[in-house]
């Protein structure tokens, strides 16, 4: 597969831990890419027309976007390979596969709110800026944590929702240090701390 990469990117990274997780890292080709909002990258568009990242074209020329997509191709892939007894990312249908999903959709909202807040205090010309937009969506992210601390997940956990909370509580550190995350939050931020640890999350620290 062939991978539109950023190495900042949030959902790239939530890509690229899924493929650690399955073993399928190695058969992953890296483009390099400049995605940006405003001055989109032409190259991307030849898989993603929204010229977004990640974006993905397989062996067999099926193209996939976006995150969500990609990383149960992935697991899809696994398992097909490997049998039932496969590690399983997206839980078959049933309780836990409902909150694996949801927790996911928690963290790519929670990134979402964050990148709009960094699009409006970088993109927008000061005098443009909207104070109000950021301090919402600001509150969104704060609201985001506080339910990742009331939904914490078993340590024993792994499955696309843990991915997806650690991907974004490791770009709030990338990106957001002054947001403090962890201040009254110890189990979260204990959560988290043992899950950074893993393999994968180590192969796949954000740079700028």
């Amino acid at each position: 597969m062939s991978l539109f990469w950023a190495p900042a990117s949030p959902f790239v990274r939530k890509v690229m831990v899924c493929a650690h997780e399955v073993g399928f890292a190695d058969r992953i080709d890296i483009l390099e890419s400049a995605a940006n909002p405003i001055e989109r990258d032409a190259r991307i568009q030849e898989f993603n027309p929204l010229a977004k990242v990640p974006a993905a074209r397989t062996s067999d020329g099926t193209v996939l976007y976006d995150s969500r997509v990609i990383c149960e191709y992935l697991d899809t892939l696994k398992a097909s390979e490997s049998g039932p007894e496969a590690l399983q990312l997206f839980p078959p249908a049933g309780p836990k596969r409902w909150t694996a999903l949801r927790r996911q959709a928690l963290a790519d909202g929670l990134v979402d709110a964050a990148l709009l807040v960094r699009y409006e205090i970088l993109l927008r010309p000061e005098t443009l800026r909207w104070p109000a937009w950021i301090e919402k969506q600001s509150e969104k992210i704060v609201d985001a944590v506080d339910d990742m601390l009331a939904d914490l997940p078993a340590p024993e956990t792994l499955d696309i929702g843990t991915v997806s909370y650690a991907c974004a509580l490791g770009w709030l550190d990338f990106r957001f240090p002054d947001l403090d995350w962890r201040s009254g939050r110890t189990p979260l931020a204990a959560w988290y701390a043992s899950y950074e640890a893993r393999p994968a999350m180590i192969a796949t620290q954000p740079r700028s």
